[in-house]
């Protein structure tokens, strides 16, 4: 959040409330000259770290905010309903399944107008209007002529694919799951190393219009592209 030296002055007890949630930056006459943190103890601090006060995980700011942090951090965000996420390192296991899919899907799709890609690659979605910023685990694109000539993708995939973790599984089926089906996406897999199963999820006119579940043993078979198909103990 950033406000103006007067506002600290006359609303100071309420800005040591909002510090909890996020830093405060002070300007004064148009310039940025202090920050506004909260404390923490020592031994506080180092199992914080790595949390909202250190990777901005949590906060709600604007999509201008958004950028500028995404600018100057090293980190990898996504930025869902105003709400910026912090992408964890992925695990073994994770890596292996996006790995194993995206080499399936390369051999199907070369020499075809569609492309695969794997994260980290922003993808600009609008819901409501409102834009949001993430990085599926893999994506297909169809509309290369909305790579513009910063080599940065303004289009919509036609497909999307999300490996669930741990940190993101809520996010991925509650979250991820309405803007994908809101932001004109047309197919979503969500990969469930868990139960070992791969959800597909048609979507159309904004609403599921199908769905099919295929269990480890099984193939996958995408609704879009009916001759894609993977075999599910390849990537289990």
């Amino acid at each position: 959040m950033i406000i103006n030296s007067t506002e600290v002055q006359n609303k100071f007890g309420k800005f040591l409330g909002l510090v909890n949630e996020e830093d405060i930056i002070i300007t004064k006459n148009g310039k940025k000259v202090a920050r506004l943190i909260n404390y923490y103890e020592n031994d506080d601090y180092i199992i914080r770290e790595g949390s909202s006060a250190y990777s901005h995980e949590g906060m709600r700011v604007s999509y201008e905010e958004f950028l500028q942090i995404a600018r100057e951090n090293e980190n990898r965000y996504e930025y869902i309903d105003g709400q910026i996420f912090l992408l964890a390192s992925p695990k073994y296991k994770h890596q292996k399944i996006v790995i194993e899919i995206s080499s399936s899907m390369s051999a199907w799709f070369r020499d075809k107008e569609c492309q695969p890609l794997t994260s980290p690659f922003d993808v600009t979605l609008y819901k409501n209007k409102e834009p949001n910023v993430v990085q599926p685990d893999l994506l297909v694109i169809c509309d290369q002529e909305n790579i513009d000539e910063n080599d940065t993708y303004t289009g919509t995939p036609i497909l999307v694919v999300e490996v669930l973790s741990e940190s993101s599984r809520n996010k991925d089926i509650i979250k991820k799951m309405d803007l994908y089906m809101n932001g004109d996406i047309r197919e979503y897999w969500i990969v469930n190393p868990f139960s070992e199963e791969v959800n597909i999820y048609f979507f159309k006119n904004r609403g599921i219009e199908s769905s099919i579940t295929f269990k480890k043993d099984e193939t996958a078979v995408s609704q879009i592209f009916p001759e894609l198909k993977l075999d599910l103990n390849s990537i289990f």
